[in-house]
């Protein structure tokens, strides 16, 4: 009985070393596939002069203390408004937990992971510029010298959703802010959206 056991003992362990070694193997194949593919994805992602040439410039100078312009930006409505210091205390005195969403929703280098603070959904506190698409059903909502809402904002008649002078849900279904481009100021009064600086740097785009 003694060897009968033994014998089965070493015949149960041999298809746990093959299957260690296949698992290995097969591992080792799925790494040096995926190495071997990633040039090819990598190049899937557009180059930075691809980037540039689907920016826009946009002169700022006449959008004059609370007033806002729509311009249009590869298909969709970008709002750009420029903000007075009540609008800019109002949005900062908002406190976080009181933001359905908490997230910054800004594409900008350095703010992707922040807070929805106000200061971490503006380059410059005055110009406030996001998508103008509401995060519902993809609408654009109404704004200054049509229908702000009951937080300064926007206002998406569709469904009722109610953003305040930083673009951030308050109320109703929409579930997150509105998001923020990249962007970067070339001037005082001259921004370019769709690019970060680095970008722009990479592509040799020149401010004319």
């Amino acid at each position: 009985m003694t060897e009968q056991n033994g014998a089965l003992g070493e015949h149960g362990q041999e298809p746990s070393r093959r299957d260690f070694i296949y698992i290995a193997a097969t591992g080792a194949a799925a790494i040096g596939g995926g190495l071997a593919i990633w040039p090819f994805i990598d190049q899937m992602n557009p180059a930075a002069d691809t980037l540039a040439l689907g920016s826009i410039r946009v002169d700022v100078s006449t959008v004059t203390d609370g007033t806002e312009i729509t311009v249009m930006w590869r298909g969709g409505p970008v709002f750009i408004r420029h903000r007075t210091q009540a609008m800019i205390d109002e949005a900062r005195a908002v406190p976080l937990g009181d933001l359905p969403d908490e997230a910054s929703r800004n594409l900008n280098a350095g703010m992707e992971n922040a807070s929805a603070a106000d200061e971490n959904r503006v380059l410059r506190p005055e110009y406030l510029i996001v998508k103008g698409n509401c995060t519902h059903l993809g609408c654009v909502p109404l704004g200054i010298g049509a229908d702000t809402g009951d937080y300064d904002g926007w206002y998406c008649p569709c469904h009722g959703s109610h953003y305040d002078a930083s673009a951030r849900i308050r109320r109703g279904p929409a579930p997150e802010n509105l998001p923020v481009p990249d962007y970067y100021f070339e001037s005082e009064t001259t921004v370019k959206i769709g690019l970060s600086p680095d970008e722009a740097a990479q592509s040799g785009w020149v401010a004319s």
